[in-house]
């Protein structure tokens, strides 16, 4: 594999192979140019050489051969665990609205409770994470219906996701794991009129917003959380650039836990939609964590949430090289470069939905789509 300096690749250009960033994970396939705006993300973040088989080129390779055989996994294996996976996650969401609904009416939290059932999280994550990550893209928030609950249990999978790369100790993990799940309590002690609102917020709703970073360090401080997970949820809005709130602490006074969260709750709500807006697919999700404008983000955090779930996420819908849409179903474990994808609208001989292994002499992702794209 050949080493290309950034700043000597010709801008717009393309590569005949994947090119890749830390030998690991594509940043372009051979059909997607070079962009200036990926070399100034690139140079910002110090990457300063990326990796590739291939050679320079003017013009895209399009190649559209397959591998017929190319099947990396078993259908029906795959759909246990899927829905296994969603059964967990449905569960688990259940527990967090009915702890939520307590934590309204009584300001009480059941704190073994809810520390027995992240470790059930953590296990789970450990074990299957690949399918949980597709849980997410398939089961959409229900309309007309508290968000909280459900930013909160995608906000922890990544958080935990993000943690694990990072190898923090299982009991640090566990922290994390609690302090995510419940960092937005402070909200429940607001009016549902305010944070359930989908249009503007009048200047007295926004100064109300801000205090619920407060509010919920102060019931988890009653109810003799440990201050880790107090002071995560008192920060998880502060930002590295000192423009958070509420006290725009700088980037040495922040907290560990409340670095992770912030991105994990900055990428899902990109990636999710919300009353007031359409949600983002993950892959620019990820390209806007990356630019990290205003140097809101720890660096290191963002870097592990990119290499954890790769630039094409899990879930992620796309538009291949033989022109058929499908989408983003599991990480190759021999090769992580080339994602697994579920071909649209396609089956094998025996009957069963087509999956395939990307590749970079096959099959390869050209972009990604929108879920509107996905429906025509």
């Amino acid at each position: 594999m050949k080493d290309y300096l950034v700043s000597n690749i010709q801008p717009n250009s393309f590569f005949t192979k994947a090119l890749l960033l830390d030998k690991a994970f594509i940043i372009t396939a051979p059909e997607m140019p070079f962009s200036p705006e990926l070399s100034e993300i690139l140079e910002k973040w110090s990457f300063k050489t990326v990796y590739s088989d291939g050679e320079q080129s003017d013009v895209p390779d399009l190649g559209t051969g397959i591998d017929d055989g190319a099947s990396a996994i078993s259908q029906q294996s795959d759909a246990e665990k899927l829905e296994k996976a969603e059964e967990f996650y449905t569960n688990f969401l259940s527990f967090t609205e009915i702890l939520f609904t307590k934590a309204t009416v009584s300001s009480d939290l059941d704190q073994k409770e809810v520390t027995d059932r992240v470790k059930d999280m953590i296990e789970y994550i450990k074990e299957d994470r690949r399918f949980l990550m597709r849980v997410l893209k398939k089961i959409e928030p229900a309309k007309n219906k508290n968000y909280l609950a459900t930013h909160s249990v995608r906000s922890t999978i990544i958080a935990i996701i993000i943690g694990s790369y990072l190898k923090l100790p299982n009991h640090r993990l566990l922290e994390l794991g609690v302090a995510a799940i419940v960092h937005e309590v402070g909200m429940l002690k607001l009016p549902a009129s305010i944070y359930l609102n989908d249009k503007p917020l009048n200047a007295s709703e926004q100064k109300a917003i801000v205090t619920h970073p407060v509010l919920g360090y102060s019931m988890l401080k009653s109810l003799d959380f440990p201050l880790p997970i107090c002071l995560a949820a008192l920060e998880h809005h502060e930002r590295e650039n000192s423009t958070g709130y509420p006290r725009r602490l700088t980037s040495d006074k922040i907290s560990l836990y409340s670095k992770i969260i912030s991105v994990a709750c900055s990428y899902e709500a990109l990636s999710s939609k919300r009353p007031h807006k359409e949600e983002k697919d993950g892959y620019t999700g990820m390209l806007e964590l990356l630019k990290n404008e205003g140097k809101q983000y720890d660096d290191t955090v963002v870097k592990a949430l990119v290499l954890s779930l790769s630039i094409y996420p899990i879930g992620l819908y796309v538009l291949l090289s033989n022109n058929m849409k499908g989408q983003v179903v599991d990480v190759n474990p021999e090769n992580p470069r080339f994602p697994i994808v579920q071909i649209f609208g396609e089956t094998s001989p025996d009957g069963r939905v087509l999956t395939m292994q990307t590749s970079q002499d096959t099959l390869t992702i050209v972009r990604p789509l929108t879920r509107a794209e996905i429906d025509t």
